[in-house]
């Protein structure tokens, strides 16, 4: 499965932005599907995740209310609304299948990744 993601870039502070997240085959429908981000210098970290069928959703504690992780199975997309952007969100944004259905925050749980999508929030 190839994964890429988009929609990514230069956005004002409490501004927004919708990344998606395309994958090459069908088979994605079976998987979770989760966004991770990493900013310079830090570790790459869980943003949120979603069930195959879009049922269950989890989400980072520092994006809980802002961000909204979403899913079409019939265009083999998956989306992340970013609102109420700061600057601390800025990183490049990730997006990865799950090895199930049901995804969780570890990295480990998650098998094919796509390139990543610049998120810049200004100040």
């Amino acid at each position: 499965v190839q994964l890429q993601a988009s929609g990514g870039g230069l956005v004002q502070t409490g501004g927004s932005l919708k990344l998606s997240c395309v994958a090459s085959q069908r088979t994605f429908s079976n998987n979770a599907v989760g966004w991770f981000r990493q900013a310079p210098g830090k570790e790459r970290e869980f943003v949120a995740t979603i069930s195959w069928r879009g049922g269950n959703t989890l989400y980072a504690d520092s994006v809980e209310g802002r961000f909204t992780i979403s899913r079409d199975n019939a265009r083999n997309t998956v989306y992340l609304q970013m609102n109420s952007l700061n600057p601390e969100d800025t990183a490049v944004y990730y997006c990865a299948a799950g090895r199930t259905s049901y995804g969780g925050r570890s990295a480990t749980q998650y098998q094919y990744w796509g390139r990543g999508t610049l998120v810049t929030v200004s100040s």
